[in-house]
């Protein structure tokens, strides 16, 4: 690498670092990263496919436990008062009483349990762990709350709220670990 390459690296990873000091941007930075990842969706019944989990594990491992959970409390109130942040540009209160409310009211958990265990544990197993870890909790809260008011038969409440998505759960941990370590790389270099 060039002098200048140098230059401009160490400026730019100088200013990333200062914005993401800042932890109130910091929430709502991912609190945005939530809203458009809901946009990239899949339709599927009941549930849509979407890249919401990416972006909560993602704010439990870059902000920690309590900020990580706060930037998700703070997508589900954007949404909650009817701006079109859920999935398929859904928004409103209605939204979180139906069939995906149980997925989105346990994205703030999801990324309080990844931010607690990456706060403590900084390997790539610990923190693939916690990702997965994470993503199971959103999924079994969303699969229980879609039996409890909707299917009422939990075996197929299973498989159309949490086996559909095993493979696609797989898929976005790995890419939210590369994600996280590609960051701390670039950052620690």
């Amino acid at each position: 690498m060039s002098v200048n390459q140098d230059a401009v690296r160490n400026i730019f990873s100088k200013s990333l670092e200062r914005v993401f000091t800042n932890q109130l941007f910091a929430i709502v930075a991912f609190s945005a990263i939530t809203i458009i990842a809901a946009q990239v969706s899949i339709p599927a019944n009941p549930v849509p496919f979407t890249l919401q989990t990416l972006a909560v594990v993602l704010a439990g491992a870059f902000l920690g436990a309590k900020n990580g959970a706060i930037s998700q409390l703070l997508y589900i109130f954007i949404g909650a008062v009817g701006f079109p942040v859920f999935a398929n540009g859904m928004g409103g209160l209605p939204i979180l009483f139906g069939p995906t409310g149980g997925y989105l009211i346990a994205f703030p958990l999801g990324a309080l349990i990844v931010g607690a265990i990456v706060e403590k544990y900084k390997s790539y197993f610990m923190v693939v762990t916690a990702m997965f870890l994470g993503n199971l909790s959103i999924i079994l809260i969303g699969t229980f709350y879609l039996d409890a008011f909707f299917i009422k038969d939990l075996s197929a409440s299973l498989t159309l709220g949490a086996v559909i998505f095993s493979l696609w759960t797989v898929i976005k941990v790995f890419a939210a670990a590369s994600i996280y370590f590609g960051y701390k790389k670039f950052n620690a270099e």
